[in-house]
């Protein structure tokens, strides 16, 4: 049986058709815009599936469900999209909307675009066949998927595993939610990119400050100039590793996972992020001494994680 997941964005809805072994074998994207109106971004979703259909000389007769993953706080259950900052979604009963505009009577559901990747990566990718998993996506934000026996952890109406708004520091950094000090105002490539700055301004000779000059700001230029041993990149690396590593502790604290799983665009620095995470874990978190060792990996699925993972929403 084949199933559609969709994964929405801030800028861009990407929708898969995946089979039975968990492989996209049609993808098809649509733009997605703040500015967009709740009738107009569900009638936009509505047509993002028909036309993949079309793409594939299928009907909707021919697929087993739809999921749907979203940037936000999210009623799985009663398939409600309570808020989604980057999108102008309030309190939408999307699942029942987005039903009667496709008139499709099987499955549809919902839930937080983390989930989703986190189910994915623990069926298909770099997690398979652990029962207890956290994955953090690390973008714009910081998303937290947890599994855990075997379970999707989501809390109390799935408003749980915001992982990316416990407190790092009491009173610290802005956060995009309105709180100072969250774990996502330190350890986001978002913050990742503040850092850089900072640094740069500090240091207007280093390698780092040409590299910005001639590349732009990015959360790649601080590791490239800290493999080239430029002592100020190299400061901005570390202390980003001990952010980013101080949250994962923390998490792995309350439930310590078989393994945890970095995605998003600041995996993609390899073992320069993942060596020294590993380390960070192995010597911080409690009862090292005494307790199964946790293994940090990168996720392995990428951007298809979120299709995918939406998808296997249908057979939960």
């Amino acid at each position: 049986m084949k199933y559609i997941g969709i994964d929405i964005g801030g800028m861009s809805a990407k929708a898969g058709l995946v089979n039975e072994l968990g492989e996209i074998v049609a993808k098809r994207t649509a733009e997605t815009d703040k500015g967009t109106d709740t009738v107009e971004f569900i009638a936009n979703m509505v047509h993002l599936t028909v036309d993949l259909l079309t793409d594939c000389s299928l009907t909707l007769d021919d697929i087993g469900g739809i999921g749907l993953g979203f940037p936000g706080s999210i009623a799985d259950e009663a398939g409600v999209v309570r808020y989604c900052c980057n999108l102008n979604l309030k309190n939408v009963e999307f699942v029942k909307l987005f039903r009667s505009g496709l008139d499709f009577q099987k499955t549809i559901k919902i839930s937080n675009d983390a989930n989703c990747a986190v189910l994915a990566e623990a069926r298909y990718g770099g997690a398979k066949g652990s029962k207890d998993v956290l994955m953090f996506t690390i973008g714009t934000g910081i998303g937290t998927g947890i599994i855990s026996g075997g379970h999707l952890i989501t809390g109390n109406i799935s408003a749980g595993s915001e992982g990316g708004h416990t407190t790092l520091f009491v009173g610290g950094e802005q956060c995009g939610c309105g709180r100072k000090g969250c774990f996502e105002a330190y350890a986001s490539a978002t913050a990742l990119i503040n850092q850089t700055k900072a640094a740069v301004l500090k240091n207007p000779t280093s390698l780092l400050a040409e590299a910005v000059e001639k590349g732009g700001l990015n959360g790649k230029v601080a590791f490239d100039c800290a493999e080239k041993g430029d002592r100020a990149a190299m400061e901005v690396v570390d202390r980003y590793i001990k952010y980013l590593g101080e949250g994962i502790v923390n998490f792995c604290n309350i439930f310590y996972p078989e393994i945890v799983l970095i995605g998003g665009g600041v995996s993609n620095q390899g073992d320069s992020l993942i060596k020294p995470l590993q380390s960070y874990v192995d010597t911080n978190v409690y009862g090292k001494e005494y307790n199964p060792k946790i293994k940090v990996s990168k996720a392995t699925l990428g951007n298809d994680a979120g299709i995918i993972g939406a998808s296997l929403l249908c057979t939960l």
